[in-house]
């Protein structure tokens, strides 16, 4: 299956695909018309031109998906947001309505109506979402390194060996990010989100498979994709793993120092990883991405037509898929 240069993300009650520097997020507004926003964004990669350099390219994609990821979860989430304003305007208005029957009500009326006026600037979203993406990082180190290395540093007063201990400590890492897959995944509002996951494997798996891209076409696809987020964060918990009980004769503050350091080059390599299985189709290499697979099973869902509906119109906007079948149809014929 030849590799179609797109990729994407679930938001909130939508979809992001993103083709080279361009991407567009399509949401379902609460009156289930379809919004498309396209735009340009040129990340780290583009910018200092690591497209071709090895590792460097996948520390600057996580980089930059982590950026535009949150970018576009935060507009995606102004939809709800205006859902929930229109609520309460119209229950503010029903307020406003009893209190000419009851006039001692109406300054707690003003009071109700004056909430959530203020607007924020360019630059004050630009730093909460910095901050937000650095918040995320850091509760990620804690959580998956921080925690694990603490746990397991704890058996060293029973007499453990330093390598048993960096054994422990993989098993612990390993254990807590499967428990936190598997609680994200039971969460309600994050069922949706999965749903939409789901319908951006989808479409993007019938687009490679030479299918006309329709939600009836797509909706016979699988939701599992072997270069999926899920499956790099899987690869990197593995890989970290295994680096991490290469330095176990190291003394436990130089070894956390090393390990901290470490994370860009195994978030490098993991990309690397995926890229490579991603574009090749042999038995060996399925057997490799069959984890990360079965890992999916947790992170995305089934979607209905109408969710299809959405990814095929951020996809639209970006990706001329008739061009990409119509290559494909060229290297088969070239193949016979």
């Amino acid at each position: 299956m030849k590799y179609a240069k797109i990729g994407g993300q679930a938001v909130m009650e939508g979809v992001m695909m993103k083709h080279g520097t361009d991407y567009a997020v399509a949401v379902r507004k609460p009156n289930h018309e379809i919004e498309v926003k396209k735009d340009v964004y040129e990340g780290v990669v583009a910018k200092l031109h690591w497209q071709k350099v090895p590792i460097l390219r996948g520390v600057a994609a996580f980089i930059d998906s982590l950026c535009l990821g949150m970018s576009t979860l935060t507009w995606s989430a102004g939809f709800v947001e205006d859902e929930e304003d229109q609520k309460e305007k119209s229950s503010d208005k029903k307020s406003q309505t009893d209190a000419k029957s009851n006039p001692g009500k109406t300054a707690d009326i003003g009071k109700t109506a004056e909430k959530k006026t203020e607007q924020k600037s360019g630059v004050g979203e630009k730093l909460m979402m910095a901050g937000t993406v650095l918040f995320s990082i850091a509760l990620a180190l804690v959580l998956f390194m921080a925690l694990p290395f603490l746990a397991a540093n704890l058996l060293s007063k029973v007499g453990i060996s330093n390598l048993g201990i960096s054994i422990v400590e993989g098993i612990i890492r390993i254990i807590i990010f499967l428990l936190y897959i598997i609680l994200i995944s039971r969460m309600k509002d994050i069922q949706r989100v999965f749903m939409y996951h789901g319908a951006e494997h989808k479409t993007i798996t019938c687009i490679e498979q030479g299918m006309e891209l329709t939600p009836q076409n797509a909706a016979k696809c699988s939701r599992l994709h072997k270069r999926c987020g899920t499956s790099f964060l899987l690869i990197v918990v593995i890989l970290s793993v295994i680096v991490h009980i290469l330095f176990f004769a190291i003394v436990p503050v130089l070894k956390l120092v090393i390990r901290l350091l470490l994370v860009p080059v195994v978030a490098g390599v993991s990309y690397e990883f995926l890229q490579w299985t991603g574009r090749h189709d042999t038995k060996f290499i399925n057997a490799l991405s069959k984890p990360g697979l079965w890992l999916q099973k947790l992170t995305t869902r089934d979607p209905d037509e109408e969710m299809l509906e959405v990814a095929i119109a951020s996809i639209e906007a970006i990706y001329d898929w008739r061009a990409f079948q119509e290559e494909l149809k060229q290297d088969g014929a070239a193949d016979r």
